[in-house]
Formats: C-alpha cells, sequence, structure tokens
C-alpha cells in the first residue's frame, strides 16, 4: 500500500513543472498590474496634463511640457524616502547581482517599488522602458515563492528565472523570446534541461494570461518582410550590423558616464531626477517622441513612415534622453529605448538604401524591424532573445535570416569594442566577469578587507634574531612577519625560514638585525582587492599568509591574509549563496 501510494505521488520534475507553472501565471497577472498602472498614470498626469496646460494646442503652451515629467519625478521623492538605494536609477544590475551573487532573496516590496516607481517615470513621460522592470517584478515573484519552500540557491536561481521568463514574455506577447532573455541574461547562459523546462513552462502560462486579456497581437505590428534581393541586401544587412555594434558601445559609454556625472553633481539626491526631467521635457519641446518608451513612433516607422533625417537625429537624442533619465535617478529599463534605437537605425538606414537603391532593396520599415532586434542583441549581448523575439512577433520566417547575420555581428563587434554588456558595466568596474562562473564571481565579489585579520605582531627592522625568535616563539598561527621602519611602514616579511642558518650562532643572532636578513620584495594586497586576486598570489607564490597594505604606495600594514580565512570566507558565502562546499573545494 505505501509503495502504492509513493507512486502516485509527484515526482520532483513534477513539482518543479507545477511551481513553475504557478509562477508564470502569477507573473502574467503582474505584467497586467503592472501596464494598468502605467496606463492609468500615462492617462491621468500625461494626457490630463497635456489637456490642463494646454500643450496640444501648441505655441507657446509646450513650454508648460516639462512641467509634466517634473512632476512624475516629485511623485518619486515619498518612495525614495521610504526605500533609499531601491527605487531610482537602472536597476538591472543590482538585480542580477542578487540573483548571481547574493542568494537571490528578493522582497515583495520590489514588486511594488518596481511597478509604482517605473509607473510614475514612463507614464509621466521619462526616457525608459517596462521590460527590465518586469523582468524584476516576475523574479521578484519566483524569489518569492521559492522562499515559501525554503529551496536551495541554486533551485531559487531558477524559480527567479522562471518568474523573468515569464514576466517578458507576457509584455511581449512573446513565449519563446521570455524563455532566452531569462537563459541568456538572467542566467548568463548556464543553465540545464532541467531548469530550462521551468522557463519554457513558466513563459508559457504568463503568455496564456497576457493573451486572455490583450489578445492575440505583439507588442507593436510589423508589417510583412520579403527579401527583394539577397545579393545585395545580405551585404547591406551585414554593413547595418557593424554600424549597430559601433553605436551601441556608444550608447553603453555615454549612458555610465551620465550616470557618473549626475552621481557627482553637487545637489541634494532628491532634486536630481527632477532636473534630469526638466531636461528631457525641454528636449521633448521639439521633438516629443523621445519621451515615454516611443512603441507609437517606432510603429509609424516599422510603416515606412519616417524621415531620414529626423530619424538619425532620434538615434542619438533618445540616448540622450535615455541616459540624462535613469542617469538622474529616474525608474525604469533600457529594453524599450534599445528598439527605439535600433528602430531608428535600421529605418534611416534602410531609408537610405532604399532611395540609393530603390530596386533591389525592400522599403525602410523591413530595416526598422531588423534594426529593432539587431540593437537590442548588440546592447545586451544576448543574441537568441533578439532574433526570437523578432520572429515571434513577425511570424515570418524569411526575417530570420537578415535578423540571425545582424544580431550576431552587432554583438559580435559590440563585445569586442566592450567588453561588457549595458548590464554588466558595474560587475567589471569591480573587477568582476560575471560570466566567468558563479563561484570566480562569488570569490571576486569578496574584499579582502573582509577577510583579514587585524591582530598582527610586527617586527623592527633594528631587532635582533633573538628578540624575533621570542615573537615567534609567542606566536599562535602566524610565521610571517611584517618588518617596519621607524616611521612604521612595512619595508619585508620575515619567516623562520630566513633565520635557520645563524640559529646555531649565538653572536650573529645577537648581532644581526631582521632588517639585514628580511625579505624585501614582498607581495602585498590592499582592502579592496578581491579574494579571487588574493587566491591566484597564493596559489602562483606558494605562500600561507600576505601583508594587506592601505595601499600600495602606503605600505602601512593593516592586516594579515591567511589562505585558509579566505577558504573559509568563500564557503560560508557558497553555502549562503547554495554552491556546495565539495565545489567550492575543488576550486580552492
Amino acid at each position: 500500500m505505501k509503495k502504492g501510494f509513493k507512486k502516485i505521488l509527484p515526482g520532483e520534475n513534477s513539482k518543479m513543472i507545477a511551481i513553475a507553472a504557478f509562477i508564470g501565471l502569477v507573473a502574467g497577472g503582474a505584467n497586467i498590474l503592472f501596464r494598468t498602472t502605467v496606463d492609468a498614470v500615462h492617462e491621468h498626469i500625461f494626457v490630463f496634463g497635456h489637456e490642463l496646460l494646454k500643450i496640444t494646442e501648441g505655441g507657446w503652451h509646450l513650454l508648460w511640457l516639462p512641467l509634466i515629467p517634473m512632476f512624475g519625478m516629485v511623485l518619486l521623492i515619498p518612495l525614495s524616502l521610504l526605500f533609499p538605494g531601491e527605487v531610482n536609477g537602472y536597476g538591472f544590475t543590482r538585480f542580477l547581482r542578487q540573483v548571481n551573487l547574493e542568494g537571490g532573496v528578493v522582497k515583495f516590496r520590489t514588486i511594488i517599488i518596481k511597478i509604482l516607481s517605473c509607473s510614475f517615470t514612463i507614464g509621466t513621460g521619462g526616457s525608459a522602458g517596462v521590460e527590465g522592470p518586469i523582468a524584476q517584478v516576475g523574479g521578484a515573484v519566483g524569489s518569492l515563492v521559492g522562499q515559501f519552500f525554503r529551496v536551495s540557491g541554486s533551485r531559487m536561481k531558477i524559480f527567479i528565472a522562471a518568474g523573468c521568463a515569464g514576466g517578458v514574455a507576457a509584455m511581449f506577447n512573446a513565449p519563446i523570446a521570455g524563455v532566452f532573455f531569462a537563459a541568456e541574461i538572467v542566467l548568463l547562459g548556464t543553465y540545464e534541461i532541467g531548469s530550462f523546462a521551468a522557463l519554457v513552462i513558466s513563459s508559457a502560462m504568463a503568455t496564456v494570461v497576457s493573451r486572455a486579456y490583450y489578445g492575440e497581437s505583439p507588442a507593436f505590428p510589423i508589417p510583412s518582410y520579403h527579401i527583394v534581393n539577397s545579393l545585395v541586401e545580405i551585404p547591406l544587412y551585414s554593413l547595418m550590423g557593424v554600424i549597430m555594434g559601433i553605436i551601441a558601445v556608444l550608447h553603453i559609454a555615454f549612458f555610465y558616464w551620465t550616470r557618473d556625472k549626475f552621481a557627482d553633481l553637487k545637489l541634494h539626491p532628491l532634486a536630481k531626477p527632477i532636473l534630469g526631467a526638466l531636461i528631457i521635457g525641454i528636449m521633448a519641446i521639439a521633438f516629443p517622441q523621445i519621451m515615454g518608451d516611443g512603441y507609437e513612433y517606432i510603429e509609424e516607422v516599422l510603416a515606412g513612415h519616417g524621415v531620414i533625417w529626423v530619424m538619425i537625429l532620434l538615434i542619438f537624442l533618445k540616448i540622450v534622453a535615455t541616459a540624462i533619465t535613469l542617469g538622474s535617478g529616474g525608474a525604469g529599463g533600457v529594453f524599450a529605448p534599445a528598439l527605439f534605437i535600433g528602430g531608428m537605425i535600421g529605418g534611416a538606414f534602410g531609408g537610405t538604401a532604399h532611395y540609393l537603391l530603390p530596386q533591389y532593396t525592400a522599403n525602410p520599415g523591413a530595416y526598422a524591424a531588423v534594426g529593432i532586434g539587431a540593437f537590442l542583441a548588440a546592447t545586451t549581448h544576448a543574441p537568441l532573445t533578439a532574433i526570437f523575439l523578432l520572429f515571434e512577433m513577425t511570424g515570418n520566417y524569411l526575417i530570420i535570416i537578415p535578423i540571425m547575420l545582424t544580431s550576431i555581428i552587432g554583438t559580435v563587434v559590440a563585445s569586442k569594442l566592450n567588453h561588457d554588456s549595458i548590464d554588466t558595466v558595474d560587475f567589471g568596474r569591480e573587477g568582476i566577469d560575471i560570466h566567468e562562473g558563479r563561484e570566480i564571481a562569488v570569490m571576486k565579489s569578496i574584499r579582502v578587507g573582509r577577510v583579514i585579520t587585524e591582530d598582527v605582531d610586527f617586527v623592527s627592522e633594528q631587532a635582533n634574531v633573538d628578540q624575533l625568535l621570542k615573537i615567534f616563539s609567542m606566536a599562535k598561527d602566524s610565521f610571517y612577519f611584517p618588518v617596519i621602519d621607524e616611521s612604521g611602514r612595512m619595508t619585508g616579511m620575515v619567516s623562520l625560514q630566513d633565520v635557520k642558518s645563524i640559529l646555531h650562532d649565538q653572536e650573529l643572532r645577537l648581532s644581526a638585525r631582521v632588517g639585514n636578513i628580511c625579505t624585501r620584495k614582498v607581495v602585498v594586497l590592499t582592502p579592496d582587492d578581491n579574494l579571487h586576486t588574493a587566491m591566484t598570489m597564493f596559489d602562483s607564490k606558494g605562500f600561507d599568509e600576505i601583508p594587506v597594505v592601505e595601499a600600495t604606495d602606503n605600505r602601512w600594514v593593516v592586516g594579515m591574509l591567511k589562505r585558509r580565512d579566505v577558504i573559509a570566507a568563500y564557503n560560508k558565502e557558497a553555502i549562503k549563496k547554495g554552491i556546495s562546499e565539495r565545489t567550492a573545494a575543488v576550486h580552492m
């Protein structure tokens, strides 16, 4: 009876599928709530504001336009005060850190914060998108489910990725793109069949919910696509891919340059988003297309109604607007701006090509469609997401060849010029290559200053060997001692090995000074170095202890770093994040 009863119980895979389906359903519902909130803010503040201030009448009334996005940033202030550090700016990088380096515990309030903050920013005209934030909302759903079931770190990561897949799939009505978004960007391309199944199930269920509410139309309609002359157009698409890669790198560089400039600006942090909104509003007086996600104008360009010089100008205006919106502290994502910029690049390129070679090229809308996916691929270094997103939007197999070609070329060019995507720049600045593998990434995320032993025995250069031996005898577990000069700065290291040759010579033991026998060429670390750097030094030099100084040019010893403490710190962090100690030991 017991055996028979066990047979009808759901197995581990069945449980995973059931939980993934639940996550997808909730993520689909969260998408509806998110989009409804954005639409409500847009309708009651942006549209009503235009009517109230008579901006639609044009003329001098346009001067009131900046007040609307500025009001949206004023609405952010209470959230910023209640949840400092969780509201403002581009938050997807922080989310990737939570998922891949910090165990994946995301709080429920993340859902509320993301929905409200992004709605206030985008709904009032800020240049940002909801796709990254909806991935975070879906990921938060997955994390909460994982916390409820008390799952391990690796399983938690799968649940979060499943929520992200569901959120993106529901937003674009594109289930396959949702799967690859989670696999390429959230899981960093490292997943197993079991986790892939969870992504597929969650993405499918979220799409079902979205289609039941919104219908089966994609995020924006893309006209029918065809290649007029492959011998002419394939080289053109290749050239467009190169251009996409170059502009993507410029976009990423300017994005973070702008954020740094706003960070250095001597202005109250709560006032910076308002200043950013003022600048956006002024720009929008002449070019209102830059406001919000820009989907309405993308549709015009896809229909072939774009003007070449306007599209060229909008490429750079949207880059500037997005950097200012998010760099100043507005909330939102970079997915929709990337689609807009890519559409403008493709539309302008296609318009030029069609003007010069009308008989051999398709209409500009076809190039704009390919550009949407190619620029997204180049900025995120996620070509599969872009390829399947465009395929699902068009339902046309013919677009696969140019989008594959352009996306891959754009991604290769962008990655050659800049190793980091728009989501990983902050990791690169910290010396963390998040794609290297979780173990190395965790090691690089821990600073030496957290692990050092501050209780250090120093030896003066003027001490004799007898005095040194007394220090050796009193030391509990240290075998290496920093040698310091009169100012207290380290000039070398001494160990028992350095005094072996004179141990039996009483006269030398009394006359020889530590400064004469110590090792002068000393490998040092600083508190800001990471444990991966430290472990590399331990392995290459064969040491068990390394002195830690304030700076390489100021050798004031602040502690000693021991190999065993590095291993212990890593194991502690690994257990916290769901990496087994066995794996840790292998990599040590």
